[in-house]
């Protein structure tokens, strides 16, 4: 069976589209029509089942896709022990983060692996849609590695690098800027701002509303967590955040029905730690986010 066969399975299933896959691979979409087929035939089973405007996966492509991706994860990791044993790590890591990641100096780790292994290409790719954008990448191949902040799925693997407490930010004067402690009932009547949906803290603290049957009123929509600390400063609303960002201007309170933390994990496609650059690299993060800082809490 040739192995480019599998490769482009791999990439129809991820991609769920015959020409977009044609376009990640460089190849015709014809070819990659024939090659679906042919790859039919071999097996004897139908993997997709194809219109002329999408491509789903049938139940055998569904059993035979993470065997597919292991086999070529095997032959990467092969190609990669090969060659690096004569001229050092090599090959390409994709790394999908959020556009404003404060708790780990990424810029900083990163350089430091390239320094140590200058033969391995380092991709870094920001999302716009936060942690659930980077897991749909992470899962369709688009990267080999991400950081998020929702639970991943079990076809992911992923390790906690820190975690943060999450606190409310009101605005100087605001009724409750006084007490000691604050519940998320206690501000359900204010003007809200918070991110966009998709990111991770965003996604916990719906969760968390929802929990208590609270309805709020979101007046501002931010692409970035540090932009949220300069709305409630002046006033536009009150917001719940991990409690890692510059709040000037903003009384701080702690919530008085703490929920669960904020956690950044490293996550990575089940089976892709056998190629030797994106094992070597998450060893790398792991132990540079090893790290305590006051008020959060790491995991070495």
């Amino acid at each position: 069976m040739e192995t480019r066969l599998l490769d482009y399975f791999v990439t129809v299933a991820d991609e769920q589209s015959v020409t977009r896959a044609s376009e990640r691979l460089f190849v015709a979409q014809s070819t990659v029509s024939a090659g679906l087929r042919s790859l039919e035939r071999e097996l004897g089973v139908r993997l997709f089942e194809r219109t002329t405007k999408t491509v789903q996966l049938l139940p055998p492509g569904e059993a035979l896709l993470p065997l597919a991706r292991a086999l070529l994860d095997d032959l990467e990791g092969l190609r990669q022990v090969a060659t690096e044993t004569a001229s050092g790590l090599r090959g390409r890591v994709r790394i999908g983060t959020f556009a404003a990641l404060q708790v780990l100096d990424l810029p900083v780790i990163l350089a430091g692996f390239r320094r140590e292994h200058p033969l391995v290409d380092i991709q870094l790719v920001a999302s716009p849609t936060g942690s659930t954008g980077l897991l749909d990448d992470l899962a369709h191949g688009r990267l080999d590695l991400a950081f998020t902040a929702v639970p991943t799925p079990p076809d992911l693997d992923s390790w906690p690098l820190v975690s943060v407490e999450f606190v409310a930010l009101l605005p100087e004067g605001h009724r409750l800027a006084g007490n000691p402690s604050v519940s998320l009932a206690e501000l359900a009547a204010d003007e809200w701002v918070d991110v966009l949906p998709g990111f991770g803290n965003r996604v916990q603290l719906d969760q968390a509303l929802a929990e208590r049957g609270i309805v709020r009123h979101i007046a501002a929509e931010l692409a970035d967590l540090p932009n949220v600390a300069p709305c409630v400063a002046a006033g536009f609303g009150v917001a719940v955040v991990p409690d890692m960002i510059d709040t000037t201007g903003c009384v701080r309170v702690p919530l008085s029905e703490p929920m669960a933390p904020w956690v950044l994990s490293l996550a990575v496609r089940r089976g892709a730690e056998r190629r030797p650059q994106i094992r070597a690299l998450v060893e790398n993060v792991r132990a540079s986010a090893a790290t305590p800082t006051e008020g959060r809490r790491w995991f070495g």
